[in-house]
């Protein structure tokens, strides 16, 4: 993501991926919630398998809104052609969104979505950081109901910088 006195066109982008790193780190360091889920790794089955094993995993949370989310995997896009030397790592974090994406939204949303974000003319230089947040405050304000509904929606505001967006 480079220095920043480098491209600072798209500082407001680094900022945003870099409190999801954040986030991430304190995770890892156990300032972030911590769940248990059974693995089915019953006292039977270690016996029967001579293993030895927990019966639950460790799963580190953190709470990052959707619509920050869909911005940052953008943005990874357009970082990844900047600089070329962290690209396994940043590809792992978009195949997990991608897959929580999957899991939320119905199959065609999911394409539609991945085409949306990964679009030819999709970039984050110069992006105006104010957009994202009146659509995390919308998001937050809708109905819980409706908010998966409205993902493709916003992804769609994102990547298009439509008149919403240009009004600003």
């Amino acid at each position: 993501m480079g220095n920043e006195d480098e491209f600072v066109e798209c500082e407001a982008a680094r900022k945003r991926v870099l409190a999801l790193c954040y986030n991430i780190r304190h995770a890892l360091m156990g300032d972030r919630e911590i769940e248990f889920i059974d693995n089915g790794m019953d006292e039977e089955k270690k016996r029967r398998l001579s293993i030895l094993a927990p019966d639950k995993n460790v799963y580190l949370k953190i709470y990052v809104l959707w619509s920050e989310m869909l911005f940052i995997t953008i943005a990874l896009n357009e970082f990844l052609e900047l600089y070329n030397s962290s690209i396994a790592q940043v590809r792992m974090l978009q195949a997990a969104v991608a897959g929580c994406l999957k899991q939320t939204v119905s199959e065609n949303v999911y394409a539609r979505m991945l085409n949306i974000m990964n679009g030819r003319y999709v970039y984050v230089n110069g992006y105006i950081a104010q957009y994202l947040d009146i659509l995390n405050n919308q998001f937050l304000k809708m109905k819980k109901e409706n908010r998966v509904k409205n993902l493709s929606n916003i992804a769609k505001r994102i990547a298009e910088r439509g008149r919403e967006y240009r009004e600003l």
